[in-house]
């Protein structure tokens, strides 16, 4: 069974920054994607980015990019989102996301792709 764990929500100030971390831990094999959503109050989950484990190739919604940057840690089976320039619409809660691969276009963004989630962390950001 594969667990995910998030941590590095907090409270912060518009324009500044947080860093959350996503570490993974059970059987992992094979070619997968880890990503993260975020989901506002009286809103539906959406995409923020994601990253395939193998290749290290990275993957934004439009409206973070320039202002998050996804890496991984292989050796220690985490994932790390440096949020930058945070704007109160980041406010949300941010899940991570665990799935299998897959090369149809745009599926990394589809909730539907991943298998394993963590229990969220909170982001607030104040204006």
């Amino acid at each position: 069974q594969v667990q995910l764990v998030e941590s590095g929500g907090g409270l912060v100030q518009a324009g500044g920054s947080l860093r959350l971390s996503c570490a993974a831990s059970g059987r992992i094999f094979g070619a997968y994607i880890m990503g993260w959503f975020r989901q506002a109050l009286g809103k539906e989950r959406e995409f923020v980015g994601g990253i395939t484990w193998s290749g290290g190739n990275t993957y934004y919604a439009d409206s973070v990019k320039g202002r998050f940057t996804i890496s991984r840690d292989n050796a220690k089976n985490t994932m790390l989102l440096q949020m930058d320039t945070l704007e109160p619409e980041d406010t949300a809660t941010y899940y991570c996301g665990l799935g299998r691969w897959s090369p149809v276009a745009g599926r990394y963004a589809a909730a539907a792709t991943y298998d394993y989630w963590g229990q969220g962390t909170q982001v607030t950001v104040s204006s």
